[in-house]
């Protein structure tokens, strides 16, 4: 299977730069994975494809400003870094810019000292691991001094930081946003809700994976990095009651997903547990937790783009893609929704 089999050409005036002043008013192309029919709607029509019993399932991860600009101690070199993923206490594994100039030992300075950084491990494509050094609450000391870490292909500034939150994001510690989940409001999940449909929650810290693109030809040779999950005894009670009963499971996010089908994988039930997953999902891979996803329009030749190329099939995707730019879908972050049923 080869990389560029999932290359397609889109148009920049297509990758949104801003959200929707309203959430839930984003496009919604529906997709069934078996027949690869289309429908367009609205997003707040994804009730009529939800019933009840159904179960759907969110990734309640908080993104932190996890981008920081500070200097080096000894020559006050402008360094750049990217928290990705806290390895233990106040270690964290992080991209920093430009890499080449910390070497073990470096120490990074940010707000005038209210926060360190000391290099004390380097891995390979400019990830370092920091020790923190810090007096106070963390995640108040990077609400001060850090930036949201916004995608490289969003170039236009964010005013309001939240809409790059979800509106149920509760649990700190992701690099970048579970985007399908930007599509919904409190009142839309409270009519989902009212209609029958269970709504749970699983966390997976969203990390390197989102940013990272696949450098290699042959796509089984491509590296995922690990992510941070946990499921709740309440959240696999339920999905185990769904399956049970042949009630639906709905993933809203790729995130959402892997963390599902790693558990299956893993314990062929869906369990209380938490651990790290580095599961890529490509065509040919077989679904044991998932019937269907809410998920964004996703770019040409990445990892999300083949996950769900596996569950709907390549051909239906690149139709469905081909057609959501014939209709100026918004791709990406910021963009438009599909629902794969």
């Amino acid at each position: 299977m080869n990389t560029n089999d999932f290359d397609f050409d889109l148009p920049l005036s297509l990758i949104a730069q801003t959200p929707l002043k309203e959430r839930d008013a984003s496009k919604l192309l529906v997709l069934d994975k078996k027949t690869g029919e289309m429908e367009h709607h609205v997003f707040t029509d994804i009730i009529d494809y939800l019933n009840p019993g159904d179960v759907l399932v969110l990734n309640d991860t908080k993104v932190i400003p996890a981008r920081l600009y500070g200097q080096k101690e000894d020559t006050k070199a402008m360094i750049e870094i990217l928290m990705l993923k806290e390895k233990e206490n106040d270690v964290w594994e992080c991209l920093a810019k430009p890499a080449k100039r910390v070497k073990i030992g470096t120490i990074i300075v940010f707000g005038e000292g209210k926060l360190k950084a000391k290099c004390i491990g380097i891995k390979e494509e400019g990830i370092r691991i920091f020790e923190l050094i810090y007096k106070g609450i963390l995640y108040e000391i990077l609400d001060e001094l850090g930036e949201m870490p916004l995608p490289p292909y969003i170039h236009e500034k964010l005013k309001d930081q939240n809409r790059y939150q979800t509106v149920y994001a509760k649990n700190e510690g992701s690099a970048a946003a579970p985007t399908a989940g930007l599509h919904f409001t409190e009142n839309l999940m409270m009519k989902i809700k009212d209609k029958g449909i269970k709504i749970i929650y699983i966390t997976l810290h969203v990390g390197l994976g989102t940013f990272r693109p696949v450098n290699v030809e042959n796509v089984k040779e491509h590296k995922m990095h690990s992510e941070y999950y946990i499921m709740s005894k309440e959240t696999a009670l339920i999905l185990n009651q769904a399956k049970e009963n042949n009630n639906k499971i709905i993933s809203v996010g790729t995130t959402t997903t892997r963390t599902l089908e790693t558990i299956m994988r893993d314990y062929k039930v869906f369990k209380e547990c938490s651990g790290w997953t580095d599961i890529f999902i490509y065509p040919g891979f077989d679904f044991k937790g998932i019937d269907g996803l809410i998920t964004n329009f996703h770019l040409p030749k990445s990892t999300l783009l083949m996950l769900v190329s596996a569950l709907a099939g390549k051909d239906n995707i690149m139709k469905a893609y081909h057609e959501a730019i014939i209709r100026k879908y918004r791709f990406f972050s910021f963009g438009d929704a599909m629902f794969i049923k």
